[in-house]
């Protein structure tokens, strides 16, 4: 078969393969662009449900709870003398009935954003208007308070 002997183009055949062409294009650049979308608004998904986690733990004032979520260590007690730089009785006071807040009755997580190692997570504390940030330790979870950035 030669050149000249090729048959002639079927047109209804080709706008059908370019009519599916442009849905497989279209249907996986979607599909990219929501795996894109889930990525950037999911990326602080652990910290921030840790955070709710803590929070939750300081609402049903179960600070020892809270304490350990907080150091990322569910059995500080057996070694407190590891938490020197911020003890359990520093945390109370922080966080507890009688601490800056006081007693927390409901969080809502503002915004979230990348510090380096960690998070920054920004809270709203009981409908205040002022929100107030944690730190979160991607590595252990472990919490702190953010630094001078």
């Amino acid at each position: 078969m030669s050149l000249l002997d090729a048959q002639p183009v079927d047109e209804v055949r080709e706008k059908q393969r370019l009519k599916r062409r442009r849905i497989v294009i279209a249907t996986v650049t979607f599909v990219v662009l929501l795996l894109g979308f889930l990525w950037w608004e999911l990326r602080f998904w652990p910290e921030e449900r840790i955070v709710n986690r803590f929070f939750a733990a300081v609402e049903s004032q179960n600070f020892e709870q809270a304490y350990a979520i907080w150091m990322a260590d569910p059995n500080w007690k057996q070694h407190q003398q590891k938490y020197e730089r911020y003890t359990y009785y520093d945390f109370y006071r922080d966080w507890g009935p009688g601490g800056e807040f006081g007693a927390i009755h409901s969080h809502k997580i503002e915004h979230s954003s990348n510090g380096g190692s960690g998070a920054i997570i920004e809270i709203q504390i009981n409908g205040r208007p002022v929100t107030t940030n944690l730190w979160v330790e991607k590595s252990d979870k472990s919490f702190s308070y953010p630094p001078n950035l």
